[in-house]
């Protein structure tokens, strides 16, 4: 049998097909009773609009492309679900590509959605190839989540505010009594924003000299190299604060590796409250980044891109917060 089409549904209905069409696309034009009528013959038929025909009359696909910077890593898994909660209320869906992915083909996969014709793109976390972003920016509304870079003209930034968070996390960190403070550093513009908030807190209360920065590299294998280094030096910190919470879990694994007891030889924070910091057995204490209002507020911001692409773009930060478990408390004696 074939499907049934948009006619079957008008003479089901007792209406025209115009009338079908603005009911399906959600019209207030349409008296209650004929909306009724038309929705009734949808239900009975077990009729689905064909999206491909959709699209050309609309000229939208009702597509967002999603580009994240590597799907590995798991504080994408809430911002994605509020960014996908809010275009399907929208009616919208996502495509998502890996950046990874995109690295190690050497193709451009924001050329690739262009080319489906999005109606939007999301580019989340800090991308290797920002100049891709921009590149795609000039072609259809774009918006950057999760990141500060690239800064474009016509782009809304939705982020975390990462100096204060990592802020909170180190002033955490002080008010225990810890003096010998490390940070494993991230990358990009965020990394440098965290740092920047560490190093701040640490002069303002005098730790210059007591603070020290290793350079991760965003992994849990990063994170564990990082304080093997930190660990091995002649006054070892009795606090780390990492930059994410993957490299949080590396920092655990290497201090347990090394003979130290978290947090009574160790305190550890981490960044992002993934999943993984919500581990009972990790209970690891980390700054709460808001990811999922991130991803909510950076689709608003897409929709309302698509409604009016020429406005300038904005920044737009959400407030972190501490959240303390098991994995920091005082140093067992005063630095």
């Amino acid at each position: 049998m074939r499907p049934p089409t948009i006619r079957d549904v008008a003479e089901r209905a007792g209406v025209s097909k115009s009338l079908v069409s603005l009911v399906l696309r959600g019209s207030e034009q349409v008296r209650p009773e004929k909306r009724q009528a038309v929705l009734a013959a949808v239900e009975e038929l077990g009729y689905r609009p064909n999206a491909a025909a959709r699209s050309l009359s609309e000229r939208r696909t009702r597509t967002v492309g999603v580009l994240l910077n590597d799907l590995r890593n798991p504080w994408f898994v809430e911002l994605l679900d509020g960014l996908n909660s809010q275009l399907y209320a929208s009616g919208l869906r996502t495509l998502l590509a890996d950046g990874r992915l995109n690295r190690r083909l050497g193709e451009d996969l924001t050329h690739t959605f262009t080319e489906l014709r999005v109606d939007g793109l999301i580019a989340v976390g800090t991308l290797p190839d920002p100049a891709a972003v921009r590149t795609a920016a000039a072609r259809v509304p774009t918006v950057v989540a999760g990141t500060r870079e690239p800064v474009l003209p016509a782009v809304d930034i939705v982020a975390g505010d990462d100096e204060l968070g990592a802020r909170l996390a180190t002033e955490h960190l002080i008010g225990l009594g810890h003096r010998r403070i490390a940070h494993i550093a991230g990358q990009g513009v965020v990394g440098e924003l965290r740092r920047r908030g560490f190093e701040t807190v640490m002069r303002e209360h005098g730790l210059s000299g007591a603070a020290a920065v290793e350079q991760g590299d965003l992994t849990e294998e990063g994170g564990y190299r990082a304080t093997v280094r930190l660990l091995g030096a002649p006054h070892r910190p009795t606090a780390v604060f990492a930059f994410n919470d993957m490299a949080g879990v590396g920092a655990l694994s290497a201090a347990e590796e090394l003979g130290l007891r978290v947090p009574d030889d160790l305190s550890l924070v981490g960044y992002d409250n993934t999943y993984l910091a919500r581990l009972r057995h990790l209970w690891l204490t980390t700054v709460d980044n808001a990811n999922h209002d991130i991803g909510r507020r950076a689709a608003r911001r897409l929709l309302d891109r698509i409604a009016d692409p020429a406005r300038p773009g904005e920044v737009a930060l959400t407030a972190p917060a501490l959240e303390v478990r098991g994995t920091t408390a005082p140093p067992r004696s005063a630095d």
